[in-house]
């Protein structure tokens, strides 16, 4: 399978905060989930590859070319979703999309008029007026009216209802079913993963934490409950997490074998995504 992003030694500093070394390499014809909690490096990563910071080390290389050396023609086989304003909030959506459309040689015209429909949105309503949905939509159709071959969105769903991520996620779906397409989708909330991802690269305080086929990862790590009787200090180390009531346990473990074999009695369900996420997240087994 091709790789159709690939990232190698990525390096970027601010006064509190780095990335490390970042490297991972998308596949093509996948949607790849990046999470990680707010403030792990997501952000800084999206834009140190798209070139909106300027990183200090690392190789981009997008669809086998080098992203700095081959920047114009490469913007135009990607749509990008941020989470934070780059639209003009006096302008309408007509007056924006003129401003937007000129930078793409491949714009398509029939395709932006038919996901304006498709999402209801009023050609002449201004920026300022939409809310955070229809701000998302009018950003997802400007995004794919460039017959782009990759989709990269920041956070795209932060601070939307559960119906209007769930259209989203709908959308995803349908852009993949055109051949040669992908998704690099970095967010949060880990749930709107479930029903869309391929494959997951996680983030926590910049450095990549695993990168692995979501099936795979969600059958490799557990949700274990049980009587803390059952806890010990050899088996303690055993698990990612642990949280500990006066009614038993609950931990995330990536060695269900292990726990099958030294502790009896105990239930081990396929945990979340977000489980998963926030049992490698710092160094205390309790945080969690």
């Amino acid at each position: 399978m091709n790789a159709i992003l690939e990232v190698n030694g990525l390096c970027k500093s601010f006064n509190h905060f780095s990335l490390k070394d970042i490297g991972f390499s998308l596949p093509e014809g996948c949607i790849t989930g990046f999470i990680g909690i707010n403030g792990s490096g997501k952000t800084t990563t999206i834009k140190s590859i798209l070139g909106l910071v300027l990183k200090e080390a690392g190789e981009v290389k997008l669809f086998g070319q080098e992203f700095d050396k081959n920047e114009r023609e490469l913007k135009n086989r990607i749509g990008i979703v941020m989470d934070e304003g780059y639209l003009y909030e006096d302008l309408t959506i007509k007056e924006m999309t003129k401003v937007f459309a000129p930078a793409y040689s491949t714009w398509d015209e029939y395709v932006f008029s038919s996901y304006i429909k498709r999402f209801k949105l009023d050609p002449n309503q201004k920026i300022a007026a939409l809310s955070k949905g229809m701000r998302m939509k009018y950003a997802i159709a400007l995004a794919l009216s460039h017959h782009a071959d990759l989709l990269i969105m920041d956070e795209p769903t932060s601070g939307l209802d559960p119906l209007v991520r769930s259209e989203l996620m709908d959308i995803l779906l349908d852009f993949m079913k055109e051949e040669g397409k992908s998704v690099f989708f970095s967010t949060h909330i880990t749930s709107d993963l479930d029903k869309v991802a391929d494959l997951l690269i996680m983030i926590d305080d910049g450095k990549i934490v695993f990168i692995e086929e979501k099936d795979t990862l969600l059958d490799t790590h557990g949700l274990v409950k049980g009587d803390k009787r059952l806890l010990n200090e050899h088996n303690r180390n055993l698990f990612l997490k642990l949280r500990e009531t006066e009614y038993g346990f609950e931990g995330v473990t990536n060695q269900k074998a292990a726990i099958r074999q030294e502790m009896n009695g105990v239930l081990i369900e396929r945990p979340s995504i977000e489980a998963i996420m926030l049992g490698y997240v710092g160094g205390d087994k309790n945080a969690y």
